[in-house]
């Protein structure tokens, strides 16, 4: 019996064709993936790359500016182991003076600024009252504030909805303690009023602590506060800092400024109002030079009287002094196109136990 084998029939051309076009996809494929996962981890490392770059360039800038905040404490206290008064001749005030100490320590990147202001060339605001009550006005402080919002208003092309006894007496509010909420004179505040805004808060009763809290005073427009028309505003007059012990737990705010660091519109608010028109006069006086020389002697308070002009001048000594123990520090250190800004306050004492003079640190903020 014949019996036919199968037959071994050849594949088509077309089913070759059609298995080499998947291997070929499925190669794209692996191929596409790889690729893909390669990207995203180089992405990745690149990232991670970025960000240790920063991190390192973030701890430099840091490094940076708390080095010239501690190079700056040093000239402060070097000052005062030579003289006991501060004004703008002296080495710390002076911006190129600064930059020499700066340029001591050995960066080999980046750029360091660092600038020392007086804080008591500037208002004490905590001063208006007589503390720890704060129920009373200190007379002459009210007198600065009256000549100092006066002067402020006059840059106001169109009067602003709000007045210098509406702005005084809420400060006092703000600060007085004790009085259960009544308000002082008829246009005072307490919280029944800032609790009726949006967002509602309470008044402080009680020093301020921040500068910022200023802005929340019933009166204090932002244009009053941060300055209008190019002309500084009151953040750039004022301060919180200045407490002194007052007995036991108690605690007082001189208000004297220092007359020979003291911005020119601080100047003009402690001159009477009739010659105001002198502060520059005075801010001149302090600077003028020859020869590369500071010409005029302003170490002690009534130096004032010998600028041409102001003879007849009295400021009211209880406002004045020529001697500082307040400071801000501004820092900024840049590198690689990052920056770090140290903004710290310090007072400048002896250390108790040893009696050498430090700066002990008030406020240390980084922005």
């Amino acid at each position: 019996m014949f019996t036919a084998k199968p037959v071994n029939k050849a594949p088509s051309v077309g089913v070759i064709d059609n298995q080499r076009g998947v291997a070929i996809l499925v190669a794209i494929g692996v191929v596409a993936v790889l690729l893909s996962a390669g990207l995203a981890l180089n992405q990745r490392i690149r990232s991670s790359v970025s960000d240790a770059i920063r991190v390192r360039d973030d701890l430099v800038l840091s490094e940076m500016a708390t080095s010239g905040v501690h190079a700056a404490m040093v000239m402060l206290i070097n000052d005062r182991k030579t003289n006991n008064t501060d004004t703008l001749q002296e080495d710390w005030a002076n911006p190129e003076k600064v930059a020499e100490m700066m340029g001591l320590m050995p960066f080999d990147d980046g750029e360091l600024d660092v600038r020392i202001e007086d804080e008591r060339g500037k208002i004490q605001v905590n001063a208006l009252v007589k503390f720890p009550e704060g129920r009373q006005f200190v007379a002459s402080q009210r007198s600065l504030w009256e000549r100092l919002l006066d002067r402020l208003f006059s840059l106001f092309e169109d009067p602003p909805d709000s007045d210098l006894n509406m702005i005084i007496n809420s400060l006092k509010d703000w600060l007085d303690d004790g009085d259960n909420e009544a308000i002082t004179g008829l246009t005072g505040a307490e919280s029944d009023y800032y609790e009726g805004l949006e967002p509602p808060y309470s008044c402080k009763n009680g020093p301020f602590d921040h500068l910022g809290e200023v802005a929340l005073v019933q009166g204090i427009l932002p244009e009053l506060y941060y300055g209008v028309g190019g002309a500084a505003g009151l953040s750039a007059m004022l301060t919180v800092y200045g407490a002194t012990a007052s007995g036991e737990s108690q605690f007082a705010f001189d208000g004297k400024i220092n007359i020979s660091t003291a911005d020119v519109n601080v100047l003009a608010a402690l001159l009477p109002s009739e010659d105001d028109d002198l502060a520059q006069a005075l801010a001149d006086y302090r600077i003028a030079m020859a020869d590369e020389t500071f010409v005029n002697t302003i170490t002690s308070a009534n130096w004032y009287k010998q600028v041409p002009g102001a003879g007849g001048l009295t400021i009211d000594a209880d406002l004045i002094t020529v001697s500082s123990d307040l400071f801000r520090i501004v820092a900024t250190a840049k590198r690689n196109r990052r920056t770090h800004i140290l903004n710290v306050v310090v007072q400048r004492q002896k250390a108790q136990g040893t009696g050498q003079w430090e700066c002990k640190t008030l406020n240390w903020q980084a922005e």
